[in-house]
């Protein structure tokens, strides 16, 4: 799993990825005077400012836990996916706004071949580095660099279209696809952000990990509880790149205080190892809290 320090130095990489696409796509914008160009632009004006607050939010996120945080700061990486999100939605009603008008006044389209070719040279790149972020990001469990770098391959989509849609208009003389594909643009970057918001809020409330992590953590709990009765009211929450387990585990009336500790660190010690970022709770209980036994 990438360090926290790795993360940090790739979230300040895309912020400066994020400018040179975004002075690509602006050229592009400028030598044609295409609206749906000009909505790819400023989609990148998003990408810069999420890109900031992705590496403002690693770093708050990985701040060790202090007095008025005792659980840490690992939430702080989904409030950043969150605004991201709420950044798309705008810049997709700004566009829209920007093609409504467009569309009843088509404007020609100045020295087309270079714009595309710089537009699409912009969208490689765009597609490489969020390919990178994703890949990265779900390795190290961090939904800000996720979250980020999935707004990166929307842009990517949506740019080979505005690319498709600009040729088709200027091989049929039908300028009144510029814009048309300028709305395309915004209301696909309009669900990418409701559902980059959703799913963040999703985090905020404390969603359980997913099942096959839950199926992996009731086997490592039952392979290393040996000398106990039962394991039961199994909680999980993920928190960021955190993941917290806390269960039930009931031991024979008579064991001694220190028998159980070293059973719950036996147990503390193989959850860590397999699963990365875990914070384990055991509450031991005596044999009459049984449930299934």
């Amino acid at each position: 799993m990438p360090s926290n320090g790795t993360l940090q130095r790739i979230a300040a990489w895309s912020i400066l990825v994020a400018i040179g696409i975004f002075a690509l796509k602006l050229a592009a914008w400028w030598l044609t005077g295409s609206v749906a160009l000009f909505s790819d632009a400023m989609e990148s004006i998003v990408n810069v400012a999420a890109s900031l607050m992705a590496w403002y939010a690693l770093k708050l996120a990985h701040k060790p836990a202090d007095d008025n945080h005792p659980f840490g700061h690992h939430k702080a990486e989904y409030f950043s996916a969150v605004m991201e999100g709420v950044l798309i939605v705008v810049a997709a009603l700004l566009i829209l706004r920007e093609a409504w008008f467009a569309f009843f006044v088509p404007r020609t389209l100045e020295a087309p071949a270079l714009g595309l070719a710089i537009n699409a040279l912009a969208g490689v790149a765009n597609g490489v580095w969020a390919w990178f972020l994703i890949k990265t990001g779900r390795k190290a469990r961090s939904p800000a660099m996720v979250a980020d770098g999935q707004h990166l391959w929307t842009d990517v989509v949506t740019s080979g279209g505005v690319l498709f849609g600009l040729i088709l208009a200027l091989a049929t003389g039908w300028l009144w696809l510029d814009p048309v594909m300028a709305a395309v643009v915004a209301l696909n970057i309009l669900w990418q952000g409701w559902f980059m918001v959703g799913h963040s809020v999703q985090g905020l409330m404390d969603v359980a990990v997913e099942q096959n992590d839950l199926a992996e953590i009731e086997r490592i709990v039952e392979e290393n509880r040996d000398g106990t009765l039962e394991f039961h009211d199994l909680k999980t929450r993920e928190a960021g790149r955190a993941r917290f387990i806390e269960f039930h585990l009931v031991v024979p009336s008579e064991m001694t205080v220190e028998a159980a500790h070293r059973i719950c660190d036996r147990i503390e010690t193989a959850l860590e190892k397999k699963m990365h970022g875990v914070h384990v709770t055991i509450h031991v209980e005596p044999a009459h809290k049984a449930k299934f036994v």
